[in-house]
């Protein structure tokens, strides 16, 4: 169960807004589940194929930090099923639905949300949670209860950094209920530019230089676009871990 502290932390480590760049418009959903069958573990390596850099970003400028960005965010698609989504879903819906959509974000970076932590997960999402802190590095040590956040179709988040004193260097998020287009832009020389598509039920998985180098926006109104088509946003949960900050000396 969350409690108003930890809650508190949470916040102050998901948004640390960075920079806005103009013109992307960033703008920022009864299940019976007791006969879920959990999915394989799906490959970790991402597929490349959901990563697009943009043509402000000439192929021949730095390269090896495009290798990089696109090595470390990566975007597995399908990671859960529709039952597990379903299961997911169903035991983060009740507090949900007791909360109002908040349009006065404390760092004025998300508009039109919902939030809250859950550290305890029961059957088929317990799974699917598993398979999801499975995901991070061998011997990371994660933040105990899982940030859930709550977008409405015309809700909207602004290019941000994770706070690096609250959250460690991976970031993995399950997007349920809609796609999404995620930017990521360089934080000196924002034209150095890529999106990534999360697809309903895909998991991304950020560290390194696509955690620290680059602030990332999720897309949405005019500027929700896939490869030149029109990625229409509707309501979007996403359940996202974090791995610990290393200690502070």
């Amino acid at each position: 169960m969350c409690n108003a502290f930890s809650l508190k932390i949470l916040k102050r480590c998901k948004l640390k807004q960075i920079s806005i760049i103009p013109n992307w418009g960033v703008r920022l959903y009864n299940t019976d589940v007791s006969k879920v069958k959990v999915s394989e573990t799906p490959k970790l390596e991402g597929d490349q194929s959901l990563i697009e850099v943009l043509p402000s970003w000439k192929a021949d400028e730095e390269p090896e930090l495009r290798q990089a960005v696109v090595r470390h965010m990566r975007v597995i698609p399908d990671f859960v099923s529709e039952a597990e989504e379903a299961a997911l879903l169903a035991e983060v819906e009740p507090q949900l639905k007791r909360m109002r959509y908040e349009y006065d974000h404390w760092d004025n970076a998300i508009e039109g949300y919902r939030e809250t932590e859950r550290a305890q997960w029961g059957g088929a999402a317990e799974a699917a949670m598993r398979r999801v802190r499975a995901a991070f590095p061998a011997g990371a040590r994660l933040l105990a209860a899982a940030h859930v956040l709550d977008l409405a179709a015309a809700g909207h988040i602004r290019p941000h950094v994770d706070a690096v004193r609250f959250c460690g260097d991976t970031i993995a998020g399950l997007c349920l209920l809609s796609a999404a287009v995620m930017r990521l832009a360089h934080l000196r020389r924002p034209h150095l530019a890529l999106d990534a598509l999360l697809q309903r039920r895909a998991l991304y998985i950020m560290s390194g230089v696509a955690r620290y180098e680059f602030n990332h926006a999720v897309l949405g109104g005019e500027a929700s676009v896939w490869r030149g088509a029109r990625l229409p946003r509707k309501r979007r949960v996403a359940i996202i871990c974090r791995e610990q900050p290393p200690p502070q000396d």
